[in-house]
């Protein structure tokens, strides 16, 4: 079987460094029949500091099923480390919701890349609080729905896309260039799994229209920033960035055009590298295994 068609589980693991910790995970993964296939490792200080670590391995020769083998895990090596881990499963596709507002670029970037089998999880539902796009995202086969916005509706309105949600089995949102700012309510319920395309380089320009703002500046770089979603607007966990030059010949309608390119591939690698569990949040960072 080539090695990209067996299934694979992803180990994430934060805690203070210390002796033996890669020593303590890699032997038990032996010791249980799994093979690893990729291992990488951050300390942000090896005295004092905190260690990161990421294992891919192989899941058709483990001797336990995955929840004994978690428990296993958390008993023989998490809790003496004092570990704060998680393994995702590659044969438990996540749930991915896409929210949208009219601009379609990011939002057909990922579901194209969805089609193409580039992105491991599963799309059932775009929600938008505009029926613009319903044509374009039905035509890759996905539920569209259209949930409008207005300040009076706003409660009823997440109301019913938490529903929708919930019905679907959602276990991330990407928020594919969606205007509107999520209530604390629905960004607890979903913390850590929700992330955001901010159409600038962050922490520059936040809130609206920044490439107008990066435009009166006369800035020379302008960028995109993918993110994980807190109750602070724009201001939570960087997961990408990217960055293209700019003239003082360009107009805004330049800059948007550019920085929209950027938008998508941004997105689309921090949404792959969510996916893949390459991500670890540690308190308004992120260590990101790419």
């Amino acid at each position: 079987m080539p090695t990209d068609a067996v299934p694979l589980a992803r180990l994430l693991v934060t805690c203070p460094d210390q002796p033996g910790i890669v020593a303590a995970v890699s032997g038990f993964l032996r010791n249980h029949g799994a093979n690893i296939t990729a291992l990488d490792q951050h300390s942000t200080d090896p005295v004092g500091g905190t260690f990161f670590l990421r294992a891919e391995f192989t899941t058709p020769d483990l001797d336990l099923a995955a929840e004994a083998l978690e428990a296993a895990f958390a008993r023989v090596v998490a809790t003496p480390f004092a570990m704060d881990w998680r393994i995702d499963y590659q044969a438990r596709r996540k749930r991915m919701a896409l929210m949208v507002s009219k601009f379609d670029h990011a939002l057909l970037e990922l579901l194209w890349l969805w089609r193409r089998g580039e992105l491991d999880a599963d799309i059932p539902l775009v929600v938008s609080n505009h029926d613009t796009l319903r044509d374009e995202v039905e035509r890759f086969g996905v539920a569209y729905h259209h949930v409008p916005v207005t300040r009076e509706t706003k409660a009823e309105a997440e109301a019913e896309t938490v529903r929708l949600f919930t019905e679907a089995g959602v276990d991330v949102v990407v928020l594919a260039r969606y205007m509107q700012i999520l209530s604390p309510a629905l960004v607890s319920r979903y913390a850590g799994r929700i992330i955001n395309i901010h159409h600038s380089f962050l922490p520059a320009f936040i809130g609206a229209d920044p490439y107008r703002q990066a435009f009166e500046r006369g800035v020379k770089v302008i960028g995109a920033t993918a993110h994980y979603v807190t109750e602070d607007l724009d201001e939570g966990p960087i997961i990408e960035q990217g960055v293209a030059r700019a003239s003082h010949r360009d107009s805004i309608s330049d800059l948007k055009r550019t920085g929209q390119s950027l938008e998508r591939d941004v997105l689309a690698r921090a949404v792959r590298w969510h996916l893949e569990a390459r991500v670890l949040v540690h308190e308004n960072k992120t260590v990101v295994f790419a």
